[in-house]
């Protein structure tokens, strides 16, 4: 079997000094082989193991730029016309008219049911023609649809002046995205308006009409049947929606296409005084007029518990209204600057639209406490929303957050409402 010569065995005595080289010959050969084998059958899986390596991650490498592909094309991809139109509408903001409503409408209900007349003609002056809820529904609608109005003209007036470009850090803009064209958000803006106007003559048609017996001495403050000071709210409202951002559409019809109120930086005081005192004020005020109060709204905040209380609770939801446009003009101020849009983040810096924040925050929960000792100790109740104010604080007015980091703060901050 070794391969010997014929004629010799392994037995053989010559055999001897042979039969080791044949056997350490074999033996080298055999185990030249096994490592050869042992080599090759080693750098086989390794071979096999790297290839697979290479070929997994290079799957993954094209796996991840498909899924940026993706969301590319899906941020770019124009959704449903539902979801543009509730994007460009923005109805996560109507917090801010909402809030304000039910403020008032439960300072209303309060009083209606804690309120003890001294007379008889001070009881009959208490009985409201219409109920408190119908009246809160109704300014409730006419404060969003303002809102919605204000969102879309908003929307198609910053695209047309350049404010909304590629260069957009916040939420994304339809008109600037081009899934809607300018003439669509203006006409929707149009509609939420007139929709809006309509509510409000009939408020003001309720107030107008809802006087009291003037044998008693009251004087009427309707004008046609409406009321007066209904008319001049609901009238600034409307003008200040499309003035708000300005535009050509409709103020450049009649010369006043330049005036901008958040433009100009006065954007701060319009909201606290709309979306604040305005918002707040509304239904006791028309409470106070379906009852028969005639008094102008200047004697009713001098002399009328309802009103004047109304008036006092509706300075922290004005601060806090006001500091959802502060976080949203601080994350806009670079974008901004190159628009000519000049807000008081732009105006004054950084660092006083953050201290801003701060006062205003601070102060509405600072002024419950005020309120808890002139009136009742619930009004200290919304000191329960603090935990959620504090990593806002922490974020916005204490902390270094900037540009689309500041996105989620500018929803965190509408919720503090």
């Amino acid at each position: 079997r070794l391969g010997l010569p014929k004629g010799m065995s392994a037995r053989h005595p010559t055999s001897a000094a042979f039969a080791p080289n044949v056997y350490k010959s074999a033996t080298t050969t055999t185990q030249g082989n096994t490592e050869e084998e042992s080599v090759s059958s080693t750098q086989q899986p390794t071979s096999k193991a790297l290839k697979h390596k290479l070929s997994a991650a290079a799957a993954f490498s094209n796996l991840h730029v498909k899924k940026r592909e993706e969301r590319e094309n899906a941020s770019n991809e124009r959704p449903s016309n539902l979801k543009v139109w509730v994007l460009a509408s923005r109805p996560h903001t109507l917090t801010a008219s909402i809030a304000p409503v039910l403020v008032g409408a439960a300072l209303t209900s309060f009083h209606d049911r804690n309120y003890v007349p001294v007379s008889s003609a001070d009881e009959e002056a208490t009985e409201s023609v219409i109920s408190i809820s119908v009246l809160a529904i109704l300014w409730a609608s006419f404060a969003c649809l303002i809102q919605l109005g204000t969102n879309l003209h908003n929307d198609y007036a910053d695209f047309v002046k350049g404010a909304d470009d590629h260069r957009r850090i916040g939420q994304a803009r339809a008109t600037q995205r081009g899934w809607l064209t300018p003439l669509q958000t203006a006409s929707g803006a149009t509609l939420c308006l007139g929709l809006a106007s309509a509510i409000g003559l009939y408020l003001a048609y309720i107030a107008g009409t809802c006087t009291a017996d003037t044998s008693n001495g009251s004087t009427c403050t309707s004008m046609y049947g409406l009321d007066k000071a209904t008319l001049f709210i609901v009238a600034t409202s409307v003008f200040n929606a499309v003035a708000y951002t300005g535009g050509p559409y409709p103020l450049g019809y009649i010369g006043l296409g330049s005036i901008s109120i958040g433009y100009s930086g006065l954007g701060d005081i319009f909201v606290f005084l709309y979306f604040g005192l305005v918002a707040t004020l509304g239904v006791p005020y028309l409470y106070l007029r379906s009852c028969g109060n005639t008094e102008s709204a200047f004697l009713l905040l001098l002399d009328n518990e309802l009103f004047r209380r109304a008036l006092h609770a509706a300075i922290p939801v004005g601060n806090l209204a006001t500091a959802i446009i502060v976080v949203n003009n601080l994350r806009d101020r670079k974008t901004d600057i190159g628009a000519n849009k000049r807000t008081l983040a732009v105006r004054f810096g950084e660092w006083f639209a953050r201290i801003e924040y701060a006062v205003l925050v601070l102060s509405s929960y600072a002024f419950l406490f005020a309120l808890a000792k002139s009136y009742e100790d619930a009004m200290i109740l919304p000191l329960l929303s603090l935990p959620v104010a504090m990593p806002q604080l922490d974020a916005v007015a204490f902390g270094d957050k900037d540009g689309s980091a500041l996105n989620d703060h500018v929803g965190g901050t509408a919720r503090l409402q």
